[in-house]
This record gives C-alpha cells, structure tokens and sequence, in this order.
C-alpha cells in the first residue's frame, strides 16, 4: 500500500524506535513493506530510502496509489535547468542557517538537520530530487575536482571507503554545511576549504572529492 504523509514524521532504524534514521516531509509518498506490532517497514519513494515507521504515527498518513506518487513528481530538468536554480539551493541553507537551529542525525526538516538531510531538503525546494545519505550523493552526482569547484557543487567528507559528510560550496574556497556537535558547528554554519579554524581543519583532513549535481533522482518519466 501507498500513503502520502499529512504532516512531518519521523522515520526511524530501530526497532525500538528510539534511533532517528530520517525525517518524511509532509506531501511525501512512502508504501508499506511490511508490518510489525509497533512499527511498519516502509520504502520513501522519493529516494528509495527504507526506515521503520511507529505505528502511532500512522494515522498521520492518508492512503494514495502509484499513479499519485507519479503525477506529484517535479518535472524532469535539463542539467542547465538545474544550474540555473542552484542560487536557490544556496538562498534555502542561507535561510535555513540564519534560523536557529541544532544539528540532528537524521533532520531533513527545518530547523535541525544533518548534514545530508540539509542538502536533500534545500534541493527538493525547487524541485530536485537527490538521495538521503552523503555517500550517496556523492555516487548520485558527477566527479568534479576541487580545481573545477564551482558554486552549488557537493564537497565529500570522510574515510578513504566512504564518504560521510557534505556540504555545499559557495565560492572563495567556503561551503556551508550542519555539522555536529563534537567536531563541528553544532548545526548550520560556513566552514573553508582550507580555513584555520579547528572546524575547517578537522574536516579539511577528511577531504574526499567533490561533484555536481545535473540531474533528479526522479521524475515524472519513472515507472
């Protein structure tokens, strides 16, 4: 079964229910994979992405089909189309950096995000649909180097296996991004490629590569 949420609604990866795995944005669509007696497995369809559901919090759903989910996708972009809205990416975390706000693992609504969840959010504003995680975004996006960084790319953090954080670049070596609390900001703040900062340092020794973002996850073409 297809539901589409009424409210925002936290998704979760536990079967206790005590760990935040992401967030479904009111409008979102999810189907139901299987059912337990505290919680539901379900599938976002957005982006693919799979987390338990309280069973309390069903009745923030109502029910919907396939041809829905379909017809309420945004329209498939040019990777020119998507250039051009990136100013809008960046006006969305401006916006969202000047609320204030906390770092949460797993936020993708406003005002406390992760880092993914931050940028899945300020892209799906206008209309861009990406992937949960930094990983993978940074799969879903094309290389670029940090030489050909241009504004609105995706700058990749963590280990040489895996990429596990994000931020987004806005020009003169600087990227915004919500970090946590122990290394980072605490939430959403601007950090520099090559800044003096302890926040800059700790995740400039975590470098990885950087891509672009020229197309939608989804769009009113997919079955």
């Amino acid at each position: 079964m297809i539901y589409r949420s009424l409210t925002d609604i936290n998704i979760y990866d536990s079967p206790m229910l005590d760990r935040l795995a992401t967030q479904m944005a009111k409008g979102r669509y999810l189907q139901v994979l299987e059912a337990e007696p505290n919680f539901l497995k379900i599938q976002l369809l957005e982006d693919d992405y799979e987390g338990l559901l309280d069973r309390q919090d069903f009745q923030k759903l109502e029910s919907s089909d396939h041809q829905s989910f379909i017809d309420n996708l945004p329209p498939a972009l040019s990777a020119a189309e998507i250039g051009d809205r990136l100013p809008q990416v960046i006006a969305f975390i401006q916006q969202a950096m000047a609320t204030p706000n906390e770092y949460l693992w797993g936020g993708t609504v406003a005002p406390n995000y992760d880092c993914s969840g931050l940028m899945q959010a300020a892209f799906a504003s206008v209309g861009i649909l990406i992937p949960r995680d930094a990983y993978q975004q940074e799969a879903f996006g094309e290389p670029v180097s940090l030489d050909e960084l241009q504004i609105g790319d995706l700058i990749f953090f963590g280990t040489p296996a895996k990429a596990t954080h994000v931020g987004i670049y806005i020009g003169d070596r600087a990227y915004i991004h919500s970090s946590g609390k122990d290394h980072g900001h605490n939430g959403i703040a601007i950090s520099e490629i090559s800044g003096s900062d302890q926040v800059s340092q700790w995740y400039a020794s975590q470098l990885r590569v950087a891509a672009r973002i020229t197309k939608s996850y989804k769009n009113e073409s997919s079955g």
